[in-house]
C-alpha cells in the first residue's frame, strides 16, 4: 500500500509545542553546531517567527520543518534567501518530507522575488548534502574545520542554486 504524501503548509503559532519537541528530538551533532535545545525552550522567538517556516505533516502530525530567511540584514544581498534550518522526525525520514520542504523553500524564495537561495551544511552530513544536491544545490565553498563537534573538526559547506 502506498505511503501518504506529506502535506506542506505554513507554520502557525499553534505549532510551537510540536516544533519545539521536534527540534529537541532531532538534535544531533551531525547537523547542529549549537547545544541541544532544552525541552522547555521556546521554538518561536522575536527573531524566529512562524512566517519563516513551512511544516510537513503526515497523518495530521507535524513531522518536519524548514526555516527560510535572509542571509544578512544588508540591502545589497536582499535578493538572496537562505535555508536556516531543516528537520524531519526520524520516523518520517525517507517518506518525502525533507524533499517537499526544500521544494517549498525554493518556491517561496522565488515567490518573494529572490534570484538565488543558499544554505550551510556540515561536511559530514551526507544525507542532507545528497538531498540538497538532488534538488539542484551545488557546493559553492568549503570552510575547512570550521567547527569542533564531538572531538572532531568538521567542515562548513556552503551550497546554493540560482532561482532564475
Amino acid at each position: 500500500m502506498p505511503q501518504p504524501e506529506p502535506r506542506i503548509r505554513r507554520a502557525v503559532f499553534e505549532d510551537e509545542e510540536a516544533l519545539a519537541g521536534l527540534d529537541h528530538a532531532t538534535w544531533s551533532s551531525l547537523h547542529a553546531v549549537t547545544p541541544r535545545p532544552r525541552p522547555d525552550e521556546p521554538f518561536f522567538t522575536d527573531r524566529v517567527r512562524p512566517f519563516q517556516h513551512f511544516v510537513a505533516e503526515l497523518g495530521g502530525r507535524v513531522v518536519g520543518y524548514v526555516r527560510l530567511g535572509l542571509p544578512t540584514d544588508l540591502a545589497s544581498n536582499a535578493h538572496v534567501r537562505q535555508i536556516h534550518g531543516l528537520a524531519v522526525a526520524r520516523e518520517a525520514r525517507g517518506r518525502g518530507a525533507g524533499r517537499a520542504l526544500v521544494r517549498a523553500a525554493v518556491a517561496e524564495a522565488r515567490r518573494q522575488g529572490a534570484r538565488r537561495i543558499s544554505l550551510r551544511v556540515l561536511g559530514h552530513n551526507a544525507p542532507a548534502r545528497a538531498l540538497y544536491e538532488a534538488e539542484g544545490f551545488v557546493v559553492e565553498g568549503v570552510q575547512p574545520e570550521e567547527f569542533h563537534l564531538d572531538g572532531k573538526y568538521v567542515d562548513d559547506v556552503l551550497m546554493g542554486r540560482s532561482l532564475l
